[in-house]
């Protein structure tokens, strides 16, 4: 196994591990504990299952560290495809969401003190905590729909040096491209067309799984294609 095969399994493994747990506080935690439009429940659920929603405030601390360790493995794995877009995908891959991860996790906490309540907290009544506890969920909310911005403008020059390297399908540079375009649009939507969103939520997953395909590319293949080469021209 060569070393450039070697940087492409490791960047598909820190990959994967983003991809496993993504999803807790994304997906699996709102839809099992929240309850839209319903704060009394909402907080009832939170308190009745606090081990599950800690988690969620964890693995959203793991993911805005892994993130970085992600896009340092790609960068050196793509950075002889061009330096620049290189640095380019480590801001805005790495550096601006890992932040937003670790800010974003404030309001989780929030919401978290307002559910257990506090003495300082004796001033509001329960419903109110709980109102504030859904208001502090919802920011959560709308802090990630504006991050699918970022997730989108990432994978435009993390395409550009999958086309240019020579190691990897070019096909899954036109699958991330579409990836980040539908990113885009739903961070678009979530703000301005809010009405749509569920429905271009249906039309844009088959081309978010663009990241999957090259994750997994990346851990089972490695740079499969530059290895045949170089047996090619031995």
């Amino acid at each position: 196994m060569t070393p450039l095969n070697k940087q492409a399994r490791l960047a598909g493994f820190l990959y994967l591990l983003l991809a496993m747990v993504g999803p807790l506080r994304l997906i699996y935690i709102p839809t099992t504990l929240f309850a839209s439009d319903h704060p009394a429940e909402t907080a009832a659920n939170i308190a009745a299952h606090e081990t599950l929603f800690r988690w969620g405030m964890f693995g959203d601390l793991f993911i805005g560290s892994i993130l970085i360790f992600v896009v340092l493995a790609l960068y050196r794995l793509l950075k002889p495809s061009g330096p620049t877009l290189a640095v380019v995908m480590m801001i805005f891959g790495g550096l601006l969401p890992s932040a937003i991860y670790f800010i974003n996790t404030a309001n989780d906490a929030a919401a978290l003190v307002l559910v257990r309540g506090a003495p300082f907290l004796d001033t509001f009544s329960q419903a109110q905590r709980e109102s504030l506890a859904m208001l502090f969920l919802r920011l959560h909310r709308e802090v990630i729909t504006a991050a699918e911005t970022l997730w989108g403008l990432w994978l435009v020059p993390l395409a550009i040096l999958v086309w240019r390297c020579g190691f990897l399908p070019r096909v899954l540079s036109v699958w991330l491209v579409l990836n980040a375009l539908a990113y885009i649009a739903q961070s678009f939507a979530g703000f301005v067309m809010p009405q749509y969103s569920e429905s271009l939520d249906a039309i844009c997953f088959p081309l978010q799984l663009g990241e999957v395909a090259f994750m997994l590319w990346l851990l089972v293949f490695g740079a499969r294609r530059y290895i045949l080469m170089e047996r090619k021209n031995a």
